[in-house]
C-alpha cells in the first residue's frame, strides 16, 4: 500500500529527514514511535506533500506521488488527520462530515455509518466545531476522512490530551478500521495507546529510521524502547 524510499525533506534550510525508508502492507497498522523532534510528523507530512520542499521515492499502491500536490495525493485515497485537528469552527458537525468530497470510485462510508462508530457525534450533530469537546472533536477529524473512502490513513497523535474512555474508543475504532482492509500509520506518542494496536513498529530518531520490529517481537524491545523513548 505505502513504500517509502530516501524520503528527505526541508523547512527552509533545515534538513529534518535523512532518508526515511518504511513500507506499509494493504489492510496492516504501522506505528512510527520516537522522540519529539524525532521527524514522525515531518514523516506524514512528507507522505502528502505538505512540507515545503521534499525528496526521493513515496509509491502510493505502486504510484510515485512525491512530485504530486496534497489535494492530488489526497485522491489516490490518503487521508490525513493532523494533530491540530482541523475542524471548520463556523460549520456544524454534520456540515463537517458532509464537506469532503468522496473519492472517485471509492466507497465511503454514509452518516448513518459514522454516526454508528461514534454516537456523540451524532448528539453534537448541529453544534458549531468551537463547541466540541477535544474528544469529540478528534472523533470529527476521524470520522471526516472515513467519508471520502480514504484507504489509507495517517494519524497524528489522535490521542493526546483526551480522556482514557475516548482513547479506548479510538482504539476501537482504528481495530474495525483494519478489519475491513483499511490501511493506517500511525504517529503516536502514547506508547500504551499504539502497542496493542500495531502490527509492526518503526523507531525513528535524527530524521531517520533506527529499528523495526513485529509486534511479535515487542515484550523483547523493552531495552531499545527505554533507550530511545523513555517508557
Amino acid at each position: 500500500m505505502l513504500k517509502v524510499a530516501d524520503l528527505q525533506a526541508w523547512y527552509g534550510e533545515s534538513h529534518i529527514l535523512h532518508g526515511v525508508e518504511f513500507s506499509v502492507q494493504e489492510g496492516e497498522i504501522v506505528t512510527l514511535l520516537g522522540r519529539n523532534g524525532a521527524g514522525r510528523t515531518t514523516t506524514l507530512r512528507a507522505i502528502m506533500g505538505l512540507v515545503p520542499a521534499r525528496k526521493g521515492s513515496v509509491l502510493i499502491e505502486g504510484v510515485e506521488s512525491v512530485e504530486h500536490a496534497p489535494h492530488q495525493i489526497a485522491r489516490m485515497g490518503v487521508g490525513y488527520c493532523p494533530e491540530e485537528r482541523g475542524i471548520f469552527a463556523a460549520l456544524s458537525t454534520e456540515e463537517n462530515l458532509l464537506l469532503p468530497p468522496r473519492l472517485k470510485g471509492a466507497q465511503g462510508m454514509q452518516l448513518e455509518e459514522i454516526y454508528a462508530i461514534f454516537p456523540n457525534l451524532l448528539e453534537r450533530a448541529g453544534s458549531p466545531g468551537t463547541r466540541l469537546s477535544g474528544g469529540e472533536q478528534q472523533m470529527l477529524a476521524v470520522a471526516r476522512i472515513l467519508r471520502t473512502g480514504a484507504r489509507l490513513l495517517l494519524l497524528d497523535e489522535i490521542s493526546e490530551g483526551l480522556a482514557p474512555v475516548i482513547v479506548r474508543k479510538l482504539g476501537e475504532v482504528i481495530r474495525a478500521l483494519r478489519a475491513k482492509g483499511i490501511t493506517v500509520v500511525l504517529v503516536e506518542q502514547n506508547f500504551r495507546f499504539a502497542a496493542p494496536l500495531a502490527d509492526r513498529f518503526y523507531v525513528m530518531e535524527r530524521g531517520k529510521i533506527v529499528k523495526q520490529f513485529a509486534q511479535s517481537e515487542l515484550a523483547s524491545q523493552t531495552g531499545l524502547l527505554q533507550e530511545f523513548l523513555g517508557v
